[in-house]
């Protein structure tokens, strides 16, 4: 089994290396899913194509984190029909999410495609790494959260401006939790069934599916294309 790395809210480094983590907390766990942000194409069933990044090679390595905060779904996605997985830091809670270790100019350009705009221009990381969060926009996820630091390099992940409270929830789909799923139970970090507890919980899914249908769901995976 694969060690989670805890994260909590560190001092901030001046300025990143080449390398920092991206943590994700959505369908971009799932290794094959972020190989099309990273390459460029259209997933199989998915209503978009991507362009990838400038740099198209592979994260160096993905290691499973756990932050504080919550996990909730909310706003409705075109690719997915349905709930998008956003993070709330000032929420009481735990977040199960797994980083990869990307140069910051692919971190820019998954941003970017997170946002629907044409990757292609470095994101100034500076106040986030400074003030621990930074608002590049009103958008979706182009609010830049520093999670802390893992081997020495801030961990950095993106979200809504909003706080949970603030929006209403949404139901993501059964495609889009199958993702978030590959993720998690990748290298045998988490066990199917606990991450069908873990999704209940959620705000949005909680409220929209059962744990019995979580289990259902989820259960057989053993790790990201299987």
């Amino acid at each position: 089994m694969t060690t989670v790395h805890r994260l909590a809210t560190a001092p901030a480094a001046p300025t990143p290396g080449e390398h920092i983590w991206y943590a994700s907390y959505g369908s971009n766990m799932d290794t094959d899913r972020l190989r099309y942000y990273l390459t460029g194409g259209r997933p199989p069933g998915a209503a978009r194509s991507y362009p990838g990044c400038r740099d198209r090679r592979p994260p160096v390595r993905s290691s499973p984190v756990e932050f504080p905060g919550t996990l909730y779904f909310a706003t409705e996605s075109p690719v997915w029909q349905g709930g998008r997985a956003f993070y709330d830091p000032a929420t009481v809670g735990v977040v199960w999410g797994r980083a990869h270790l990307v140069t910051a100019q692919q971190f820019s350009d998954i941003a970017a495609q997170e946002m629907y705009e044409v990757p292609g221009k470095d994101l100034d990381l500076a106040a986030v790494l400074t003030e621990g969060r930074a608002a590049l926009g009103p958008g979706r996820y182009e609010t830049l959260m520093l999670l802390g630091h893992l081997e020495g390099i801030p961990v950095l992940t993106f979200t809504a401006p909003w706080r949970l409270p603030e929006v209403t929830w949404n139901k993501p789909s059964a495609p889009y939790l199958l993702h978030l799923a590959h993720g998690l139970c990748g290298d045998g970090t988490w066990e199917p069934a606990a991450v069908a507890r873990y999704l209940s919980r959620c705000p949005g899914a909680a409220e929209a599916w059962t744990l019995d249908e979580l289990t259902t769901l989820i259960e057989g995976l053993e790790g990201p294309g299987e």
